[in-house]
């Protein structure tokens, strides 16, 4: 029975991958490698020098199986790489005792990697290669900084840019994606963020604040645990809920207007009509923006001596000229950054789109991209509400 906890651990994989993903991070690796030998070969031409320092062997591992990793961001990577590099040489050229430098080497390159936040795991056999290689790496001196880590380090980088980010489509370096999801956000999702500190349920700044006062290191960042925490509550909620669509709770009946509908046209709609909002499509009528009454406003000047209402009516009376200086068609004055759902994304894909982006109403396309509805903030809240109430009787 005490082999049993022993072959349970066999079983437990500590990445958590699919083979396809495994199968392509472990090429990753063979050619991050390759290329980095190659490179610096070439570049070093007939050099004493090592053309590879056996720990990026390692760092490939970290950066193509766990990029998402604190350990394996850029600046632990490289930050980590060249202070162990320069603690190793400094104990291999002034401490002439094997054992003694080796843990002067490690301990010390451990230290300042704490200390300046660039913890690499793979920095400390860095640190112990000058000492362990003797006269081949010693007698570069302290150019070994630059030939061969400074050069494994440069390209390395690079392709782990490349590799993650465009061939196999991951966030990579995190923080680089965090400024991308907040510049993609819309305008109206902007302005809603401060209202997300006062959100009910686990915020990023909450897992932020559990990490900081945790004994335990999770080798993951905070807002891909966040995510994942994220995408947590949204299953649980679909397995609570029943399965409705977008399509269930939709207005069908919709007005559109195309980018080439005039100004004052599209404003003789929203009155007669009484809208909030026009949809903006294309003649297979797939979306390509939105119509509210900001649009209508953001182009007046409410510092002019000329009242709002004669300034707008100005701005909404079509020009007789052919020439103009002010916006004449929607297509001009529309906001084109537009967040759609399929028809049939679960109801739960709305909540965090309204509640903490802003969105007022959300676009329905379907399989072939084209407007057949749109979901108000009402109709989701009388969706939430009648099934609610549904299951309470």
């Amino acid at each position: 029975m005490k082999l049993l906890p022993l072959l349970q651990a066999f079983t437990v994989d500590p990445v958590q991958l699919n083979i396809k993903a495994k199968a392509l991070s472990l090429l990753a690796c063979f050619c991050a490698i390759f290329f980095i030998a190659i490179i610096t070969q070439a570049v070093i031409g007939t050099s004493n020098a090592p053309i590879i320092v056996a720990s990026m062997g390692a760092s490939a591992v970290i950066l193509f199986f766990i990029p998402n990793s604190p350990l394996a961001q850029p600046w632990p990577f490289a930050g980590g790489q060249l202070c162990s590099a320069f603690i190793g040489i400094s104990c291999a050229l002034n401490i002439s005792e094997t054992a003694s430098a080796a843990a002067t080497a490690v301990g010390l390159s451990v230290l300042v990697m704490l200390l300046l936040r660039c913890l690499h795991p793979p920095a400390a056999a860095t640190a112990l290669a000058p000492v362990m290689a003797g006269d081949s790496i010693t007698s570069l001196g302290y150019s070994f900084m630059l030939v061969p880590v400074g050069i494994n380090l440069g390209f390395m980088l690079i392709l782990t840019v490349i590799i993650n980010r465009w061939i196999l489509n991951r966030n990579y370096p995190s923080a680089l994606a965090i400024k991308e999801v907040e510049k993609n956000q819309p305008q109206s999702a902007t302005a809603a963020s401060p209202n997300a500190a006062h959100k009910i349920g686990i915020t990023k700044q909450d897992i932020e604040l559990a990490l900081k006062n945790s004994n335990s290191f999770v080798d993951i960042t905070a807002t891909e645990l966040s995510h994942l925490l994220s995408n947590a509550e949204l299953n649980t909620f679909k397995r609570v809920r029943d399965d409705i669509c977008c399509a269930d709770i939709m207005v069908r009946d919709l007005t559109s207007v195309e980018y080439g509908t005039e100004v004052e046209d599209a404003w003789q709609l929203i009155q007669e009509k009484k809208l909030k909002v026009i949809p903006v499509v294309d003649n297979v009528n797939r979306v390509i923006g939105i119509i509210t009454w900001h649009d209508f406003f953001k182009y007046i000047n409410l510092n002019a001596y000329d009242s709002l209402q004669d300034q707008f009516r100005r701005f909404i009376r079509r020009t007789a000229n052919i020439e103009t200086n002010k916006p004449e068609a929607v297509g001009h004055i529309m906001t084109q950054s537009v967040v759609t759902l399929p028809e049939t994304a679960h109801i739960v894909e709305l909540i965090p789109l309204m509640s903490l982006q802003g969105h007022r109403q959300i676009p329905i396309i379907n399989k072939e991209h084209r407007l057949v509805g749109i979901v108000y903030q009402a109709n989701l809240v009388a969706a939430l509400y009648n099934q609610g109430l549904a299951k309470a009787l």
